[in-house]
């Protein structure tokens, strides 16, 4: 198929609303966990979201034809390249959004930059997507390693949680974790007394739940995700890790896995979230719209993610006058400077190509709290985006060139 890819700007018109060729094509490619450990919280309801995302813009901009194609990675780096590369180089996808595992995110960096264009990461956690991995081409969207664990970890240690014991995924968001909660809680005057790598997709936390509870430690850090995580919390119960007076703190938690755990088991679990549905009007309203797509399921923080980083690349595309150039439309991202998004509020793409907003601390509801079926979180604390991202001298320290 040949793209047209040039668009016409129509002079004095106001950024973002220019009028475009009638053959102008986009193409955007969800790239994402369709089956595996991770698909509750990305997968199917990823492409909804994109979706979702497209025909709002389209009905904005009717003169543009945005396609959408999808893919399962199955969570293999290698799968991941290869169809970022077979989707620029023969389907003309322009860019790739969601991309849960944060290997495979980036690998897929890698080729986005390769082929430069532009890949929205909005269901990746590795800060290397904006450290030593960093490009022009990649905007990290939603949750990051270092939001996630000073929110979370952050608060526990400000209710007294000072030993840890840690279960680690061992890959590149596990590792990239435990190095930033390491330090978080060793600067508050706090104790790892030990801690345990597990693969992953791992069915079995037997053994690891046990040496958590011989350590002694006040607090098991898992440092985990999606169905790794669900499993651990199971797990732990069934051992009475919590009964027994640990506490649990899970550093990446979503909505499908509450929803999977029930509140009985999860119930009064902290935890750090960029996205709850029911925060406002704006994100209740696309949230049913969302659940009229997906039998009634709200949306996660990367499903949440993945709507408003499609909006905003098309909507930069704009800006840009052209897809071709990768690159140029990042920076007209970047552009745009800070502005209020209709689901994140207030938010800004920094040279490092982190997306910043606020963050929330939630607190997980008892059943008796719970006033309906997704009903799951109370919000105990807003964290502004000053505070919810690391700052750009640590990207840099880190190793982003990007950064003067």
């Amino acid at each position: 198929m040949q793209f047209k890819r040039h668009f016409i700007l129509a002079a004095c018109v106001a950024a973002f609303a220019a009028p475009l060729h009638a053959q102008t094509e986009i193409t955007v490619g969800v790239l994402t966990d369709m089956s595996g450990l991770y698909s509750d919280f990305s997968g199917k309801g990823s492409v909804a979201a994109a979706q979702l995302a497209i025909d709002d813009f389209v009905a904005s901009h009717p003169d543009v034809k945005v396609d959408l194609v999808s893919a399962d990675h199955q969570n293999k780096p290698d799968i991941a390249a290869a169809t970022a590369r077979e989707w620029y180089d023969q389907r003309g996808v322009d860019v790739i959004v969601d991309v849960t595992s944060s290997a495979a995110a980036l690998a897929v960096s890698a080729i986005t930059a390769e082929k430069n264009k532009v890949f929205m990461a909005s269901n990746a956690a590795t800060n290397s997507l904006t450290g030593d991995k960093c490009t022009p081409n990649t905007v990290h969207w939603t949750y990051d390693a270092w939001g996630l664990s000073h929110g979370t970890v952050g608060a526990t240690l400000r209710e007294g949680g000072d030993s840890w014991f840690l279960i680690v995924a061992d890959y590149a968001y596990g590792h990239n974790i435990r190095e930033i909660a390491h330090k978080l809680i060793a600067d508050n005057g706090g104790e790892v007394k030990g801690e345990v790598l597990h693969p992953l997709n791992s069915s079995d936390f037997s053994s690891f739940v046990l040496q958590a509870q011989s350590s002694g430690a006040k607090v098991v850090g898992l440092l985990n995700g999606g169905g790794d995580t669900i499993n651990s919390i199971k797990q732990a119960g069934e051992f009475g890790l919590v009964q027994g007076g640990q506490q649990l703190a899970a550093m990446a938690m979503f909505l499908t896995d509450v929803k999977a755990l029930g509140l009985e088991v999860a119930q009064g679990l902290t935890l750090t979230t960029w996205f709850y549905w029911d925060l406002n009007d704006k994100t209740r309203a696309f949230s049913q719209r969302f659940a009229e797509k997906m039998d009634g399921a709200m949306p996660t923080m990367g499903q949440a993610g993945d709507y408003s980083a499609t909006i905003l690349y098309l909507e930069s595309a704009l800006a840009a006058g052209s897809v071709d150039d990768g690159a140029a439309v990042v920076a007209a991202m970047r552009d745009k400077g800070t502005y209020e998004d209709d689901l994140f509020g207030e938010t800004a793409v920094r040279i490092d190509g982190r997306a910043t907003h606020p963050t929330y601390l939630a607190r997980v509801k008892s059943p008796e709290e719970s006033k309906g079926e997704w009903d799951f979180y109370e919000i105990v604390a807003t964290i502004p985006p000053a505070e919810s991202n690391r700052t750009l001298e640590e990207s840099k320290a880190a190793g982003c060139t990007l950064v003067p």
